[in-house]
């Protein structure tokens, strides 16, 4: 028997709109038959202010915006979303649909932060126009001489324009084959991937979601999710129209601000769909409390997604039993798998089954092989189920050397096929032949899709194991590791250029980020704080990542390929097996360790002297769970990266206290973030929220 498997059956079958190729026609349709349903309510200032789109007012703003789009000769052109999370960005999505031209779904740009992305994927999709709304245009936050394409193309802001655009839009004419949209992959910035999703696409994988998660007319979905990533795109905004049922939507910094605003919304509208990365439900344990917990009825939600970063047993765990007096059950959590190449999902499980644990012995793992492990082995790991391949999906787990399937008891690559699976990669033919045309050894089929991640099949239930990309998954986004590198290398003059390496490990209940990095030659062990700590800051300002594990090592020592390549897989192998030649290092755990133990007491670094310090030192204290604080320590060297800086923004503004995310980057101790915060020649101690 070979590891292969094809779609698991459904007993039932679905339609989102019958007849339907694209969304246009499933908007079309919906006018038809349901113009006055809302189709999303969007939460607006943490959940306190709603916005409703019904179905016909979301056909006529994208007919608008579509007609003005054909007006200007776009049809087949690329056109970027520059809109932050809400009812423009979804308006704007289906405008281009409508339009028949192709959307480019992007972050709008940040004050403070660097445009190199942003530049690079433009510089990549070749796009005709930017599309955005006023306000984001109104700030101007384009960037200058390094953005020079972005500056150059046509702004829009599609909530400005007249509605009366609408009576000039013409239906296009597009087949499920032609593209749809460019979903770029998070990651590197040299040469970002945009993959290429067709209406074809688009529509299977709305049936599978449907079908898996068993929607109906009546559910109803909540979703933080970022609407320019698959997960939020893909299942946030496409599902429900698909399915016809009402989703609502709020900003992904809202959740991250406050966690408890995503099951709260999930208790006030009966879900029965909504879902994140693991690193969600933890954050979700981690930071609500009893009297907030004791305020939700999550009864209504049978349908907890979880996917797009390694999923863990501990977290499906303390999860349930935390939220089970709320109603929650944990045959509620739906571990699936998919990616952006496949538009999104490719396996899940069984609606009101609970998740699927095998207990494997780690060292076999590690060695491409499954053996399974009794409850007392000391080298046991549980690893969760992602369920099986849904309709019309293929799987194979296909053995690396050999090209052929993997046998049992095997770990190998993950091959994907199928009607869900993209066209390939835009402008970049090589990425696409090597990605989406691998053809098993010896076959002469149709071809598969690697994903460059590693699994095995255990019956017809896949588990992810690992991946063969130098990919760093954290949070529900990826990071390529030379893209951190290249940022820490210059961060100061004792690294030595072009030699890091960037890798997660394991962590209790997500992946964390840990660096090794080699040193000039005489670099004494005292320094060793000085350089982690202008590695941790530099790490938190470029990605908003924590750094949990720094290492410094002799220099010419790390694992390099003949030709100078760094390997990374490599060097993670030997850190974890603690076989570098260490100078000096640091780790989180080792910190909390030490305060733990009272290794850490000692002088604080400032102590606060205004209420205002007073106020900033316990609200930093608390969320970034870290005893003593002084108002002197670099919030980012305590261990802040982008949610932690959210969730202090939120909770200063709980007593008044007018904080923004940008003064955390420009303002880094305590002390600095107090003297920011008052307002200049005000007698008050410090400046209220207004």
């Amino acid at each position: 028997m070979m590891t292969m498997t094809k779609s698991m059956s459904m007993s039932t079958t679905r339609l989102g709109v019958p007849g339907a190729s694209t969304f246009v026609d499933v908007i079309r349709g919906r006018v038809a038959d349901q113009p006055d349903q809302v189709a999303f309510t969007f939460l607006k200032d943490g959940g306190k202010e709603e916005a409703h789109l019904t179905i016909q007012e979301l056909d006529e703003r994208a007919r608008a915006i579509g007609g003005y789009l054909q007006g200007l000769g776009l049809a087949g052109e690329r056109a970027f979303l520059f809109h932050p999370p809400g009812l423009d960005y979804v308006c704007a999505l289906f405008g281009c649909m409508y339009a028949g031209v192709v959307a480019v779904p992007a972050y709008p740009p940040r004050a403070n932060r660097s445009l190199e992305r942003l530049q690079a994927m433009a510089d990549a999709a070749d796009a005709s126009i930017c599309l955005s709304t006023s306000g984001v245009i109104a700030n101007d936050l384009r960037g200058g001489e390094e953005s020079a394409r972005l500056r150059a193309m046509r702004w829009v802001a599609t909530d400005a324009l007249d509605l009366e655009t609408a009576e000039g839009w013409r239906e296009p004419v597009v087949g499920a084959g032609e593209l749809a949209l460019l979903q770029f992959t998070s990651g590197s910035t040299e040469r970002p991937k945009g993959v290429m999703l067709s209406h074809g696409n688009l529509m299977s994988n709305s049936a599978l979601i449907e079908q898996a998660f068993e929607h109906t007319r009546d559910s109803r979905g909540v979703v933080w999710l970022p609407p320019f990533h698959d997960m939020g795109l893909i299942g946030g905004i496409l599902q429900p129209l698909y399915a016809g049922f009402t989703g609502v939507l709020f900003s992904p910094a809202d959740f991250a601000k406050r966690p408890v605003r995503w099951l709260e919304a999930i208790s006030r509208y009966k879900a029965v769909t909504s879902g994140g990365p693991n690193f969600a439900y933890d954050l979700c344990v981690r930071t609500t409390t009893p009297e907030q917990r004791a305020g939700l009825d999550l009864s209504s939600w049978s349908v907890a997604f979880t996917g797009a970063e390694p999923i863990h047993a501990a977290t499906l765990d303390r999860f349930a039993e935390a939220f089970a007096p709320c109603g929650f059950r944990r045959e509620a959590f739906y571990p699936c798998y998919g990616m952006a190449e496949s538009t999104l999902i490719v396996t899940g499980g069984r609606k009101a089954a609970a998740p699927v644990l095998f207990s494997v012995r780690g060292g076999a793992l590690e060695r491409n092989r499954v053996e399974p492990a009794s409850s007392d082995d000391l080298d046991a790991r549980t690893v969760v189920g992602c369920g099986e391949p849904l309709a019309s999906v293929g799987l194979v787990i296909v053995d690396l050397e050999t090209k052929a399937p993997c046998t049992p008891g095997r770990v190998g690559e993950i091959w994907v096929s199928g009607p869900s699976v993209a066209q390939g990669y835009w402008d970049q033919p090589g990425q696409t032949r090597e990605t989406f045309q691998a053809r098993l050894a010896g076959e002469a089929g149709a071809p598969y899709m690697r994903t460059g991640d590693l699994g095995f099949l255990h019956g017809r239930e896949l588990f992810v194991t690992g991946r063969l990309k130098e990919l760093i998954i954290i949070r529900g986004r990826n990071h390529y590791p030379q893209d951190i590198s290249r940022a820490v290398e210059s961060c100061h003059p004792a690294i030595r250029q072009g030699n890091l390496a960037a890798f997660a490990v394991p962590g209790d209940s997500e992946e964390q980020l840990a660096l090794v990095i080699e040193v000039q030659r005489g670099f004494r062990a005292d320094g060793t704080a000085e350089v982690v700590a202008a590695v941790r800051r530099t790490v938190a300002e470029s990605f908003g990542l924590d750094a949990h594990d720094v290492v410094l090592i002799r220099a010419h020592s790390l694992p390099k390929t003949s030709s100078g390549k760094i390997q990374h897989t490599a060097c993670r192998a030997e850190f974890l097996a603690g076989e570098l030649e260490v100078i000096g290092k640091w780790s989180r755990a080792d910190e909390e360790r030490r305060e733990e133990e009272g290794e850490g007491e000692g002088e604080v670094n400032g102590a606060p002297t205004t209420l205002l310090e007073m106020q900033l030192v316990e609200i930093c204290a608390r969320i970034l769970e870290v005893e003593r604080v002084g108002i002197h320590d670099n919030f980012f060297e305590l261990g802040g990266a982008s949610v932690q800086v959210l969730q202090v923004v939120d909770a200063a503004a709980q007593i008044g206290l007018e904080l923004t995310p940008e003064m955390f980057f420009e303002h880094q101790t305590i002390a600095e973030l107090a003297t920011a915060c008052q307002a200049g020649g005000e007698p008050a101690e410090f400046r209220a929220a207004s």
